[in-house]
């Protein structure tokens, strides 16, 4: 197991009708992670693990918008998104 140190979370933030393109809207490492995902749950908010994506998005800036490179990934992150959102109803 990871030790919290080690955790990384990064939040993205997608809403189609204000911005074309994902957003960085938190980040962090260790106890700053842990709160990020703890709060992620709290509201409802799904949660997938993908260290290999976490490590290029965590190299971005907060209100960073996604580059064109992740675009797939990030793609394939919503479309998981989405279907547990459809699953809800």
């Amino acid at each position: 197991m990871k030790k919290t140190k080690d955790k990384k979370a990064v939040a993205l933030r997608y809403d189609t009708t204000k911005e074309p393109v994902p957003r960085v809207i938190a980040k962090g490492s260790g106890r700053i992670a842990e709160n990020i995902i703890e709060l992620a749950m709290e509201h409802g908010i799904p949660v997938k693990s993908d260290p290999d994506l976490i490590e290029v998005l965590s190299t971005l800036k907060i209100n960073e918008e996604i580059p064109p490179s992740l675009y797939i990934a990030v793609a394939e992150l919503l479309a998981f998104v989405y279907s547990l959102n459809s699953k809800k109803k």
